[in-house]
């Protein structure tokens, strides 16, 4: 038998982690999916923050996408993405309290907060406020990472909590430690980080659901659609006059 070839591997490992999510956290995602439907039916917004370098990709994947929720508001503070992030944003303890001032983020709202270890000053002071302002969370994130990473780095939060302790709804990712997964021989560290493509597949999942839920409650979803089709102008242009004045990003 040929071995697999690297880009086999890197396969192999998502489908993996893949069928993981899709048999272990399926509950999850369905109790997530019924606090967005009811936010979005009584139309009220949901927030999405991806609090990292690269989990801030999975509020982008979110917004305004073809086929998205329209109803959403993307937390997208200076310095968290990796294209700005001088200093290293992500790490800075106390500055979440102000990034949910800034998107009037009160209480009873609901957010889903993304970052796949769990551990950085930002998803952990995010959650913890949000605690305090009687904000409902759902986190994408993964225990095992988490509980992978030690005490005491700089890349924690100084109180060492992981966000999957912290939240009201966990859909746990399954990422291992480090996040890459491919093996190279000759090569001494894993490469070809995964968090992406499973983040991608647990929030994608969940907008699916919560439109089925939406329709079985005799809703209409407001879902976007893509801009490079024909009429997509007179479809969208409803979506954009609503929301413009709420979402801060749009």
């Amino acid at each position: 038998m040929v071995a697999s070839q690297p880009m086999d591997r890197f396969y192999e490992a998502c489908l993996s982690i893949l069928e993981r999510v899709r048999a272990q956290e399926r509950q999850n995602i369905y109790r997530a999916a019924d606090l967005v439907a009811k936010k979005l039916l009584k139309d009220e917004l949901v927030h999405v923050f991806g609090t990292g370098g690269h989990s801030v990709m999975g509020a982008m994947e979110l917004f305004w996408r073809a086929g998205g929720l329209a109803g959403l508001n993307p937390l997208f503070p200076p310095g968290i993405a990796n294209l700005d992030g001088h200093p290293n944003t992500e790490r800075v303890v106390g500055f979440a309290p102000h990034v949910l001032d800034y998107y009037r983020v009160k209480q009873g709202d609901l957010l889903i907060l993304i970052n796949v270890n769990g551990i950085n000053a930002v998803t952990i002071d995010t959650a913890l406020e949000c605690r305090r302002r009687g904000v409902t969370v759902i986190a994408v994130t993964s225990r095992e990472f988490a509980e992978g990473v030690a005490p005491n780095i700089p890349a924690r939060h100084p109180s060492n909590k992981n966000l999957c302790d912290l939240a009201d709804v966990v859909i746990d990712s399954h990422v291992p430690p480090g996040d890459a997964v491919v093996e190279i021989d000759g090569f001494d560290r894993r490469v070809s980080s995964v968090s992406t493509v499973i983040n991608t597949y647990i929030l994608q999942s969940l907008a699916a659901e919560v439109v089925d839920r939406i329709v079985k409650a005799g809703g209409t979803p407001e879902v976007f659609y893509s801009g490079n089709m024909a009429g997509a102008e007179a479809m969208n242009e409803p979506l954009f006059a609503k929301y413009y004045p709420r979402v801060k990003h749009l």
